[in-house]
């Protein structure tokens, strides 16, 4: 109880209910299929699908608006616009729009260039019906988020759509990119069976990328390194080229004590590695406009330890005069 009352109150502190409410919020959604997808061999590993489309905040007073904030969030199991509104305080304040944006499909790994493409026809369709700048525009990602827009950009630089986004940086915080890595997390957590919830989190990802990926890391290595957006064991760092020319911020919580003992997980079963490889890359390739940013425990503002928290923590005003000062260098 007490944990939950911290968090209300840092949740209140830099999210003012006045500006979460109001005539300047926009929601577009559908109604989900009726139907769901598999995630697992059991009769009850199934996932319904969810609402697709948007939700839209808009600066008050019908202000100018100067720039646009766009976060992948699925609107079911990870909660509609849950990261993208910790930004709304700070976007009002600089006049800069914020787009949450979901698929249909539960914690979408965007696997399928149709998942890509209806989350881009989503977010063109929101620029055109609410008249909203293609300018000055930032990707958000929060997790599996994070992931997502990288995905994204990967797709929309290797085709031709008519609509592009005039991107201005690359936001990811504590996201999973090397699905190599990521799988050996998994089938160790659920080898040593340690602890219930990193034991179903293995199972679900590695049941999933079995099956998306056609085999494992150990028998279809190529399909993994091709799907992840960066992979220590990518020789060829095949998709930095996608990426390098972005201002890119990636943040990170070193726990080590914290997964130590509550999961039993080592340095290399959490995403730290892939932020920190991620941005080394990027450096490597002539990116001087990359950052990591590291927490450690004690700038955390909540006592959990996930990918929500490391997001809390982040400062938002300083992130956001990061968008502004970029924005300001654009022609």
């Amino acid at each position: 109880m007490k944990i939950k009352l911290k968090l209300l109150i840092v949740c209140l502190l830099i999210f003012p209910i006045s500006v979460a409410h109001g005539q300047n919020i926009v929601e577009e959604y559908q109604e989900a299929m009726n139907d769901s997808l598999q995630i697992g061999e059991m009769d009850t590993d199934f996932l319904k699908y969810i609402k697709k489309g948007y939700t839209l905040f808009r600066p008050n007073n019908n202000r100018e608006i100067t720039g646009v904030i766009i976060f992948l969030e699925d609107s079911g199991f990870e909660l509609k616009n849950k990261s993208a509104t910790q930004m709304y305080y700070q976007a009002n304040k600089a006049g800069f729009a914020v787009l949450s944006v979901s698929t249909e499909i539960p914690l979408d790994f965007f696997f399928s260039d149709v998942s890509i493409l209806d989350a881009h026809k989503t977010i063109k369709e929101a620029f055109d019906k609410n008249n909203l700048p293609n300018k000055n525009v930032f990707l958000v990602g929060v997790g599996l988020s994070g992931h997502r827009i990288l995905k994204y950009v990967e797709y929309v630089k290797k085709t031709n759509e008519n609509f592009l986004l005039k991107i201005s940086g690359l936001v990811i915080c504590d996201a999973p990119l090397d699905w190599v890595r990521q799988y050996n997390e998994g089938r160790r957590d659920r080898r040593i069976n340690f602890d219930e919830g990193a034991v179903w989190e293995g199972t679900f990802s590695n049941y999933i990328l079995e099956k998306n990926l056609n085999g494992t890391p150990t028998t279809n290595l190529e399909k993994y390194l091709d799907f992840s957006t960066y992979s220590y064991s990518d020789e060829k760092n095949r998709k930095i080229k996608y990426f390098k020319d972005y201002p890119v911020r990636a943040y990170m919580e070193v726990a080590v004590k914290y997964w130590l003992e509550r999961k039993r997980k080592t340095t290399i079963d959490n995403n730290g590695p892939d932020m920190v490889g991620f941005i080394a890359q990027l450096k490597l390739a002539g990116n001087d406009k990359s950052e990591l940013v590291v927490f450690y425990p004690q700038d955390s503002k909540t006592e959990k330890k996930n990918t929500d928290a490391t997001w809390l923590t982040v400062d938002k005003d300083e992130l956001m005069d990061w968008m502004i000062k970029l924005s300001e260098q654009q022609p």
